[in-house]
C-alpha cells in the first residue's frame, strides 16, 4: 500500500494592489491634459475665445467706444458685461484657457525633450539581418576593397553627407554600417513649442507689468500732455503696476501733417512733437502710423487725427469762456462730431451765484469741407463748416455720474431739464462767424486745430513674444523640411570562389513621408560603390 503525503498547499499570493481611486483620477487626467491632442484642442479654443475681442469694443483698448456700444445695444451691452465681452483677455474663462494650455504644453514638451536627447547620444540601431524586407534594398553589388575598409569609407561618405553612422564587426566576419538622418524634424517640433511657451510667457507677463493709456492730443502749447494718470483720456494698468511707476515724460503736439488722395483715402499721416523725459530739455521728435516715438519706459503710437473746434461763448453778463473740443471722425472723410459744454455761465457778478438752468451745451457736426449733403466731401479742410445745436439747461454734470464727454446727457434731454433752444434746424457756422441766441448769448467760431490720437503703451515683454515668434517660425519650418530615415549596409566577404573583394547589400527605411527616398537611396548606393563623397 502506498502512502501518498499531502504537503499543505503554499499559501496564495495576494492579488495586486490597485491604486487609489483618486490618485488614478489624477494620473489619467494628468495624462490627458498633457497629450498633444489635447494641447492642440486648447490652442484652437484659445483663438476661437479670442474672436470676441476682435468682434467687441475692449474697454482696455477704447472705453469710449464700450460707451457707445451701451447706448447703440442697450438690452445686450449689459448681458455682454457679465460674460465679460468688453474685456475678454483679462476674463475669468480666457485666463482658464490660458493656463490650461500653458500646463499641457510644459507636460508635454519636457517629456518629448527628454526623449529627443537621450535618441541623440544614442548609436544608430544594427543592421536588421533581412535587409531586403526594408521599403527599399539593394543586394550583390561588389566593391574592390576589404570589408572592413568597405565599411569605413562608407561611414565616410555618409558623413560627409552629415549622417550619423555607426561601424560595427558581426560574428561572422562581415561588417555592418547604421546611418540615421532627420533630428532636425523633431528639434525644429520642440524648438517650435519651446517658441510658443515663450509667446504665453511673454503675454502672460506683459499683462502683468505692462500698462496703456489712450489721449487726444490737441495742437498747442496750452494743451500739453505728462505722463500721468489723471491726463489720460483712458488707461490701464497691469496689476503689479501702479501710478508712481509711470515714467516721467511730457509731449507737446507742434504739428500734424494729413495728406489725402483725390479720391480722400489717405497717403501720408505724420505728427511732430516736443518731447522732455525725466525733467530734461526739450527735443523735438517726428513719428507716424507705423513709426512709433519709442521713449524710456514707454513707446506713443498715433493711431488716429481730427479737428478740435475752438469756440467762445459769452453770457448774459458779458463774461467769455473759450475751449478747444476735439470732434471725433465718424467717417472716413472726417465729417466729425462732437459737443462743446459749458455749465459755469451765467453766474450773477452781483450774487456770485449760478442757476444751473441756464447751463449752455453745443452739439453738431463739423465738416472740413462742407459739400451737398450732411457729411462731409473731403477729409481736407478745404471749405470748413460747423453745424450746431444749442441746449441751455442742466447739464448733468453736477451729479457725479459719469457721462461721455463728446455727447450731451441724453437723460437730461428726455426730461425736459436741457432744451433746443436754437430750433429745428442746426445753425452753420464758418469760422469768425458769431451766432446770437435768443437770450442776447453769443457762440463764436474762431477756428479749427488739429489733433493726434496717442497710444501709450508699455510692455516689458515686447522683445521675448517678437523672440518667440521668429524661433517659433524657424522651428516649424525646421520640423516641416526634416525627414527621418535610416539606411544600412552591410559589407560580407566575397565567396572563396571569386576573385576577392566584398559584396555590399543595402536597405533604407523611411520614418516618415518622404517621396524622394527612393533617388535618395539609390545616389547613397552608387556612391558607395564609386567610393566617392
Amino acid at each position: 500500500m502506498t502512502v501518498v503525503e499531502q504537503r499543505p498547499a503554499p499559501p496564495a499570493e495576494p492579488p495586486p494592489k490597485r491604486p487609489h481611486r483618486w490618485w488614478a483620477l489624477l494620473r489619467n487626467s494628468w495624462r490627458q491634459l498633457t497629450s498633444m491632442r489635447t494641447a492642440l484642442v486648447l490652442l484652437f479654443l484659445l483663438a476661437v475665445a479670442a474672436i470676441p475681442g476682435s468682434v467687441f469694443p475692449q474697454r482696455a483698448v477704447d472705453s469710449q467706444r464700450v460707451t457707445e456700444y451701451y447706448q447703440a445695444h442697450p438690452q445686450l451691452a449689459p448681458w455682454l458685461e457679465r460674460l465679460g465681452g468688453f474685456e475678454v483677455y483679462g476674463s475669468p474663462w480666457f485666463a482658464s484657457i490660458y493656463l490650461l494650455l500653458f500646463t499641457s504644453l510644459i507636460g508635454c514638451v519636457l517629456p518629448r525633450l527628454r526623449d529627443h536627447a537621450w535618441a541623440l547620444r544614442q548609436a544608430p540601431p544594427d543592421a536588421p539581418r533581412r535587409l531586403d524586407r526594408l521599403p527599399v534594398s539593394v543586394a550583390d553589388r561588389s566593391v574592390s576593397s576589404a570589408p572592413a575598409d568597405a565599411a569605413r569609407d562608407i561611414s565616410g561618405i555618409l558623413r560627409r553627407r552629415r549622417w550619423r553612422t555607426r561601424v560595427r564587426e558581426q560574428e561572422d566576419g562581415s561588417f555592418t554600417v547604421s546611418a540615421e538622418k532627420g533630428y532636425l524634424k523633431e528639434t525644429g517640433n520642440l524648438l517650435f513649442h519651446f517658441a510658443l511657451l515663450a509667446v504665453l510667457i511673454g503675454v502672460g507677463f506683459g499683462h502683468w507689468y505692462g500698462w496703456h493709456g489712450n489721449r487726444i492730443l490737441v495742437q498747442g502749447a496750452d494743451q500739453g500732455f505728462c505722463d500721468s494718470l489723471a491726463q489720460y483720456d483712458d488707461s490701464t494698468l497691469g496689476p503689479r503696476v501702479d501710478a508712481a511707476d509711470l515714467p516721467n515724460f511730457c509731449l507737446n503736439l507742434k504739428s500734424f501733417q494729413a495728406s489725402y488722395e483725390p479720391s480722400g483715402q489717405p497717403n501720408k499721416f505724420s505728427a511732430t512733437v516736443a518731447v522732455s523725459e525725466d525733467d530734461g530739455p526739450e527735443k523735438i521728435r517726428e513719428f507716424t502710423v507705423n513709426d512709433p516715438l519709442r521713449l524710456h519706459g514707454a513707446n506713443v503710437h498715433l493711431i488716429g487725427h481730427g479737428y478740435a473746434v475752438t469756440l467762445r461763448y459769452t453770457d448774459r453778463f458779458g463774461a467769455a469762456q473759450t475751449k478747444i473740443v476735439p470732434f471725433l471722425p465718424v467717417d472716413g472723410m472726417f465729417t466729425s462730431e462732437g459737443v462743446a459744454q459749458f455749465p459755469d455761465v451765467n453766474i450773477d457778478p452781483k450774487t456770485n451765484k449760478r442757476d444751473a438752468g441756464l447751463q449752455m451745451g453745443f452739439e453738431g457736426r463739423y465738416l472740413p469741407t462742407v459739400g451737398d449733403g450732411a457729411t462731409s466731401a473731403y477729409p481736407a479742410e478745404n471749405a470748413p463748416g460747423l453745424f450746431l445745436t444749442a441746449y441751455r439747461g442742466d447739464l448733468g454734470l453736477d451729479v457725479g455720474t459719469p457721462g461721455s464727454v463728446y455727447a450731451l446727457n441724453q437723460g437730461q434731454i428726455a426730461t425736459g431739464d436741457l432744451k433746443n433752444v436754437s430750433g429745428a434746424r442746426p445753425h452753420e457756422l464758418k469760422i469768425g462767424d458769431t451766432w446770437t441766441l435768443d437770450d442776447g448769448t453769443k457762440l463764436e467760431f474762431l477756428g479749427t486745430r488739429p489733433f493726434a490720437t496717442l497710444s501709450i503703451r508699455y510692455d516689458p515683454t515686447q522683445t521675448l513674444v517678437l523672440a518667440g515668434a521668429a524661433i517659433g517660425l524657424a522651428g516649424l519650418m525646421l520640423s516641416l523640411a526634416g525627414r527621418r530615415r535610416r539606411v544600412w549596409f552591410r559589407a560580407l566577404p566575397a565567396s572563396p570562389g571569386s576573385a576577392g573583394g566584398t559584396l555590399l547589400s543595402a536597405g533604407g527605411l523611411p520614418r516618415t513621408d518622404y517621396p524622394g527616398f527612393a533617388d535618395e537611396f539609390a545616389q547613397l548606393v552608387t556612391a558607395a560603390e564609386e567610393g566617392t563623397p
